[in-house]
């Protein structure tokens, strides 16, 4: 017996996906798997120390939240520079997954995006290995026909041998 759903069920369960009013639907598979790819790209960069190449992926004025424990920054240079210093003096090896990446456009020049991370860390300073499971919320814009990121907020929902003790939360509902 098959207990599958025929297509017209499944259709009318599915979750609506269009874009909002006024976004080129045309463009927005291949923004997606641009945005998509901006994002992979970002944790290769860091689990393979490349932090200038990193930095490229973000706009002049992006500001990146990894916290708050530790202070915004602002701008591509201040990205450059802290990524730097973390992935030269506290990072011995780093491993980040991205999944659930979900991405919503606000128009045919920005997105937002939500999705979950784990991040193995291996540290300098000290033999336990840094766990962290949660996920990251960006905003992008396409300037003069590329996509960068605009904004990065880091969040938790657990952590292990984690080198930060608070985190900003999932805004999970109790």
């Amino acid at each position: 017996m098959h207990l599958g759903l025929g297509m017209n069920q499944a259709l009318d369960i599915s979750m609506e996906l269009e874009e909002p009013s006024g976004v080129n639907t045309a463009n927005s598979q291949l923004d997606r798997q641009a945005i998509e790819e901006l994002v992979h790209r970002y944790c290769y960069y860091f689990d393979l120390n490349l932090p200038e190449e990193l930095s490229k992926l973000f706009a002049l004025d992006a500001v990146v939240d990894y916290g708050p424990e530790v202070a915004n920054l602002v701008g591509r240079n201040k990205i450059l520079e802290m990524v730097s210093k973390g992935l030269s003096e506290t990072f011995l090896a780093t491993s980040h997954h991205i999944s659930n990446l979900m991405i919503t456009f606000q128009s045919d020049n920005s997105a937002k995006s939500t999705s979950y991370l784990y991040a193995w860390h291996k540290y300098h300073n000290r033999e336990e290995i840094g766990h962290l499971w949660g996920g990251y919320e960006h905003e992008f814009a396409k300037i003069e026909g590329v996509w960068l990121i605009k904004s990065l907020k880091l969040f938790g929902v657990g952590m292990q041998d984690f080198h930060r003790s608070n985190m900003h939360s999932n805004g999970r509902k109790p």
